[in-house]
């Protein structure tokens, strides 16, 4: 899944096709993409890079670019969005670069734990279940929001019966609307029918075209989603069941403390404010770099 300071007001935008259908594929503003603003190496996070990476000079990054602003492509395929060029900075802080492997995000946790990707920045949900697998530097906090067809009343809270659009996998698909499906029917009302769509682009598209009564996903992401169908969606309620985002690392790999030092050393440095504004992404920003706060949240 995926708080805020306020309503994110995106500064990217995404063409929409005629048929009114988000597509992640196409260029975004020239103004928002590239690289974020010049970072310092900070010596005392590269000095904690493990040898294998620093010898490199690279991370190799798993990634799942269909989470527009998060992260989606541009017209050639590359991988854009707030979360590309923070790992960007992230890297520069540590004096290398990164280099980054398209994969389903499905895919991208088991990879990571089997050794094929150093890291992962993809809207991963820090929680629970998934810290038994991999571990994960905080970097944002996001709620969930749903969304509708403009002019239809959804309550995320009393959906029982409604078609809900979700992409697979996700904390929304694995434990928010089969949690709230779980309540109707412990109540003896019909089931929530989940949608599940590889990409987040589809589910969204799926809710514009009337093929599904309401999409759940982070907040960013929605909220972005809304801007850019102009017209064709709308809120669902409000923000709820606010989490930490987490780069996943594997499993006691000291790639994490590393992380963790170069995203404080941004934080402190003011170049971490000024990316996730430029991106009007802030209102989830935080204070304090942590390692594992899902399983406390």
């Amino acid at each position: 899944m995926r708080i805020r300071y306020g309503i994110p007001v995106f500064a990217v935008v995404v063409a929409i096709a005629l048929s009114g259908c988000v597509n992640n594929t196409t260029p975004a503003n020239p103004s928002a993409t590239g690289s974020s603003a010049a970072v310092a190496k900070d010596s005392a996070a590269a000095a904690l890079l493990p040898s294998k990476i620093a010898k490199a000079g690279k991370i190799i990054v798993g990634i799942d670019p269909t989470y527009a602003p998060n992260e989606y492509k541009d017209a050639n395929g590359k991988p854009i969005g707030w979360e590309v060029e923070l790992m960007d900075a992230v890297a520069a802080k540590l004096g290398v670069k990164t280099e980054y492997a398209v994969a389903k995000f499905d895919s991208i946790i088991p990879s990571i734990a089997g050794g094929k990707y150093n890291a992962s920045v993809s809207s991963f949900t820090d929680n629970a279940a998934r810290e038994k697998i991999v571990d994960f530097v905080n970097y944002y906090t996001a709620g969930i929001q749903w969304a509708a067809p403009t002019g239809k009343t959804v309550d995320p809270n009393n959906a029982c019966g409604l078609k809900v659009a979700v992409q697979a996998t996700t904390y929304q698909d694995t434990d928010e609307v089969p949690t709230k499906s779980k309540a109707c029917t412990d109540a003896g009302k019909p089931a929530i029918q989940v949608i599940k769509f590889d990409t987040q682009d589809q589910a969204t598209n799926s809710v514009a075209l009337g093929q599904a009564d309401a999409m759940s996903a982070d907040s960013p992401v929605t909220l972005y989603a809304i801007a850019q169908l102009k017209g064709k969606l709308q809120p669902a309620g409000t923000s709820f069941e606010v989490a930490p985002y987490g780069i996943a690392v594997a499993k006691g790999d000291p790639l994490a403390k590393a992380l963790q030092k170069a995203l404080q050393s941004m934080v402190d440095d003011g170049s971490y404010k000024k990316l996730l504004d430029k991106w009007g992404v802030a209102s989830g920003g935080i204070d304090k770099i942590t390692i594992n706060a899902g399983a406390n949240g």
